[in-house]
């Protein structure tokens, strides 16, 4: 599985957990916040998800990253993919 596969596999048990939407679907620019309604205890368990993937705090540097493309660029810029 490469990051992008991992990343929707995450995002998508985390949206099950809210209840599954059948018109749901997520792509490279969806929005965490606008498209996928995440507050602040989502994104922090998004967070801690990735770093144990891939050792990389994705809003360490800056909080603006929004976009799944964003946090996809963000680990294979910071993180440690293995």
């Amino acid at each position: 599985m490469n990051i992008e596969e991992k990343l929707l596999a995450i995002v998508q048990d985390m949206m099950l957990s809210k209840g599954p939407d059948p018109q749901l679907t997520i792509s490279r620019t969806t929005s965490f916040r606008d498209e996928l309604g995440f507050d602040s205890f989502d994104l922090a368990e998004l967070t801690v998800r990735i770093e144990d993937l891939y050792q990389v705090d994705i809003f360490e540097q800056d909080n603006r990253v929004d976009t799944v493309d964003q946090v996809i660029e963000r680990i294979q810029v910071h993180g440690s993919v293995g």
